[in-house]
């Protein structure tokens, strides 16, 4: 993804670095407990199914509003507030507490009718969590603890901490594993989502010594909703075809498509392809909503339904996901 505002943009190693309606199964509300601001289970609680359509959103644009309307997204049915970071919300993340709590209930109940589920981004390009020392467990729960307070549907771990994976010594991965587990302590699964958007080439088996993502999701994957693919910013022709998107990466980031990755055994049904919404959200990986849809239309057809992410709003809209909808998941 794209860093807050509020921070300096940072190149990482190895040439790469991030930017970042079938409706979900509805669910009774949780019960926060009132001694250590947990969340226990409803009993008719049940797990967010595929397709995912996810949209961040972390500009500030003239005359919109942050939620927008619901006509605005329509045929998505995740919204990501961006950034929550280690020093606190940042821009869009921040303007959702800046709102009433009458004002932010009202948008639940707006979102929650058209089967689009809240969330929060946690930390983006700008955070380095890892390399700057963070406590695992302790920014888990100060960051759980803050979607519970602000009534949000979960959280989404954009981990971009370039310099710790290509450190290559597994202190990425146990963190990120450890800042997992805990989430799920205070985010139980089957009430709120907790996803993850790390760059495509993070799942290249061999390429980063502690194993990146592969071993992200064999340690916690079962903790994890799905993945919010970044199938951009890796180079100026990286995932820009249906087949180096789907079946067969380059050689710079092997075995780093679709259904390679589904391959080394990560869940397909969990990956969900992600793309920029015009070309100047991201460096390069850009495709058209033409092409897109082509490629998910393929995609289809050869067992996946994981759905599709983009950044950002209002570059990417409901006129967006419709096109990009069209061939697979009409909206």
């Amino acid at each position: 993804m794209l860093q807050v505002t509020l921070k300096l943009f940072v190149l990482v190693l190895f040439g790469f670095q991030s930017v970042l309606s079938t409706p979900l199964i509805k669910h009774d509300p949780p019960h926060k407990n009132s001694t250590d601001n947990t969340v226990s289970a409803s009993p008719n609680a049940t797990l967010a199914l595929p397709p995912h359509w996810v949209i961040y959103s972390d500009r500030s644009v003239p005359g919109l509003t942050i939620p927008p309307p619901v006509s605005d997204v329509k045929g998505f049915n995740v919204f990501a507030l961006s950034f929550l970071l280690v020093a606190g919300a940042f821009d869009n993340a921040l303007a959702w507490t800046q709102l009433t709590p009458t004002q932010r209930a009202t948008i639940k109940a707006e979102y929650a009718a058209a089967g689009i589920k809240l969330i929060v981004s946690l930390f983006g390009s700008t955070d380095a969590p890892t390399t700057n020392g963070a406590d695992p467990i302790d920014t888990a729960n100060t960051m759980a603890d803050w979607a519970i307070q602000f009534d949000l549907d979960g959280v989404d771990v954009d981990y971009e901490d370039f310099d710790a994976i290509n450190a290559g010594d597994g202190q990425a991965e146990a963190w990120l594993a450890a800042f997992t587990r805990q989430l799920r302590v205070k985010l139980p699964q089957g009430i709120f989502l907790l996803t993850h958007a790390p760059v495509a080439p993070w799942f290249s088996p061999g390429k980063f010594g502690g194993g990146a993502y592969l071993t992200v999701d064999s340690t916690v994957g079962s903790l994890i909703d799905w993945y919010n693919l970044q199938f951009y910013n890796q180079g100026a022709t990286e995932y820009t075809t249906c087949e180096g998107l789907l079946t067969n990466s380059s050689s710079t980031w092997p075995q780093s498509a679709l259904f390679q990755i589904a391959a080394s055994g990560v869940p397909l049904e969990k990956l969900v392809i992600g793309k920029p919404g015009l070309p100047s959200d991201a460096s390069n990986g850009f495709m058209n909503t033409t092409t897109l849809a082509r490629c998910l239309e393929i995609a289809k057809r050869s067992g996946w339904n994981a759905g599709a992410m983009t950044w950002e709003f209002p570059d990417a809209n409901a006129t967006w996901i419709r096109s990009v909808r069209s061939l697979s998941f009409p909206v």
